[in-house]
């Protein structure tokens, strides 16, 4: 308990701190930032004014991009190994810097902040490198090849405009891969478009050039219709080009809602780093791949220094550092549904929420809660 004895509510506590409160419900699950205090009955934390120091650094580590398993070293570990954790990304950063500064640059000569006109029944203004990567993101989920063929409406993305929101949607019923965006300006009714996966690539190609692009729909005989939408830069007014519509029933698309609300409530939580995940499972050659935690390390000291090991073809078993919650687990994924959901998420980090290990298992990422993707595993493995 905090010897100051003063108690913040999370809402100030993440004002304080400069984190948000779903990250420190991140925070809580990972056991990186626990509350002081949980009430009982009602389950809302409380943080005492003494965490605010560690929560502070907690915040300027992730915000330099350690992943979280380094995050733990420096702020609990011994000196020296925190001293490598901290070189060994100095090193990484310095790598990947003239990359990102080129890009970044190239970005801010296009930007130019125009206004745009008004009038359209329903429109949403968002940022075009935003909306690419939402397109990056949630486009591997469409179905392809004989899935698509069999099923067309399951090789599109869905864009939707519930109220003040943008949304894309893609699943192959294997995956579901859902990316939210907050507009800048939100104007009309609830709208949906089912784009092609070939045309949402060149919306992402040709959005990714514009500072903001405006999704806008014409008038509709009723809100579910889906014919009438375009696409304009906000600067400039100028369409895109190719970027074409299918036009199809509101229920042929599956309701990813029902899908969302429907998953088994988690009992595992898994944290890794990401893209260390990625190369493991694709280094399987194409086999099914399984992960597990020993089922020795289930008390929760040794849970937040757990080992992730990755096995599966005939490449030797790798062990991952990694932070979770809950018991031993040994789960198996078909490489070609994980390795496009861990292509596809932002940080350093990936977190898998698992229920049973015959359930779907969301993949997230504590640094952009926007975006959920939903993998099955392979059953009765």
């Amino acid at each position: 308990m905090d010897d100051d004895g003063e108690l913040l509510g999370i809402g100030a506590f993440a004002r304080r701190v400069g984190l948000t409160p779903s990250a420190l419900r991140f925070y809580d699950d990972c056991g990186v930032l626990r509350p002081d205090r949980v009430d009982a009955v009602t389950g809302y934390r409380r943080y005492g004014v003494g965490q605010v120091a560690r929560a502070v650094r907690l915040r300027q580590l992730r915000s330099a991009g350690l992943p979280l398993v380094d995050v733990e070293t420096v702020l609990d570990g011994p000196e020296e190994a925190a001293r490598d954790v901290l070189r060994a990304h100095l090193e990484r950063t310095r790598r990947t810097a003239d990359e990102a500064r080129a890009v970044v640059e190239g970005l801010l000569r296009e930007a130019s902040g125009r206004p745009v006109e008004h009038g359209a029944t329903a429109r949403a203004r968002v940022g075009g490198p935003e909306l690419a990567s939402a397109v990056r993101q949630v486009g591997p989920a469409a179905a392809a090849g004989a899935m698509a063929r069999e099923f067309p409406v399951l090789g599109c993305v869905l864009l939707e405009l519930p109220e003040g929101e943008v949304r894309l949607v893609a699943t192959d019923r294997y995956r579901l891969a859902v990316r939210v965006l907050r507009p800048e300006v939100f104007e009309g009714g609830p709208r949906r478009a089912l784009i092609s996966a070939d045309a949402a690539r060149r919306m992402a190609e040709w959005a990714v050039r514009q500072p903001t692009v405006e999704i806008e729909w014409g008038a509709a005989a009723d809100a579910s219709e889906l014919a009438g939408v375009r696409l304009r830069s906000g600067v400039g007014r100028r369409d895109a080009e190719g970027v074409g519509v299918v036009v199809g029933e509101p229920g042929e698309f599956p309701d990813y809602q029902l899908m969302l609300t429907g998953l088994a409530d988690t009992r595992r939580r898994v944290i890794v780093d990401r893209v260390a995940l990625r190369d493991a499972v694709t280094d399987r050659g194409g086999a099914v791949v399984s992960l597990a935690i020993p089922a020795e390390a289930e008390d929760a000291a040794a849970a937040s220094d757990a080992a992730l090991e990755v096995s599966g073809g005939e490449a030797a078993p790798v062990r991952l550092r990694a932070v979770r919650t809950g018991h031993g687990l040994r789960i198996a994924f078909d490489p070609a549904v994980l390795v496009p959901a861990l292509e596809a998420g932002v940080g350093p980090d990936v977190l898998l929420e698992i229920a049973a290990p015959d359930q779907p298992v969301v993949v997230r990422s504590a640094d952009q809660g926007s975006f959920t993707t939903v993998v099955m595993p392979v059953r009765g493995s």
